[in-house]
């Protein structure tokens, strides 16, 4: 039987307003995590943070070489976890340094130590820490559900075709509801 995780990426203070504009549209990931906590299944939040004075970003970095100018740090309230999705007392925390969930972070130790197989992607944005968790959890042999309806990004055009032709290569898509009707 697979071990399963559910994980919560990027849902911080500084990108859950960029994205999410009304309850309504938070509502998949509350749903997700309701129905993993009520069948055991382990919750891991990742968000993306730095160390001060940005020592794990180069330069040439087009994404994260803008951030590190912002001044935003791993302490800063704009890293931590969005209020309307805040984890449980023992539920891990992860921070990376880069859009793989995996990329700098601890994950793979507490996935490895917990037997966990099979992850369940859950995020902002579809187009980044979706995409690039995906590829990376595909190629560590994970077996992988992604939650179409609990991942946002800028642009509709470019989650459609991830969730319709790109993701379906590589992991099972589903709405939170399918999801958890599968578990009963």
């Amino acid at each position: 039987m697979s071990q399963q995780a559910l994980l919560v990426m990027d849902l911080q203070n500084s990108i859950v307003p960029r994205y999410a504009a009304s309850a309504e549209v938070i509502a998949p990931f509350q749903g997700a995590i309701e129905a993993a906590r009520t069948h055991h299944i382990p919750v891991i939040y990742v968000r993306v943070g730095f160390m001060e004075g940005y020592p794990e970003v180069h330069p040439r970095n087009k994404m994260f070489g803008r951030l590190a100018q912002s001044g935003i740090s791993a302490g800063d309230e704009a890293i931590q976890i969005h209020e309307s999705v805040k984890p449980q007392p023992g539920e891990p925390v992860i921070t990376k340094v880069r859009v793989s969930t995996f990329a700098g972070s601890s994950l793979e130790q507490i996935l490895r130590a917990k037997s966990i197989d099979t992850l369940i992607l859950s995020g902002i944005s579809t187009s980044g820490v979706v995409l690039s968790t995906l590829r990376e959890a595909a190629d560590k042999d994970f077996a992988i559900t992604v939650l179409s309806d609990a991942c946002l990004d800028i642009d509709p055009e470019v989650h459609h075709v991830l969730m319709d032709k790109v993701f379906p290569r590589q992991a099972d898509v589903m709405t939170v509801e399918q999801w958890a009707g599968s578990l009963a």
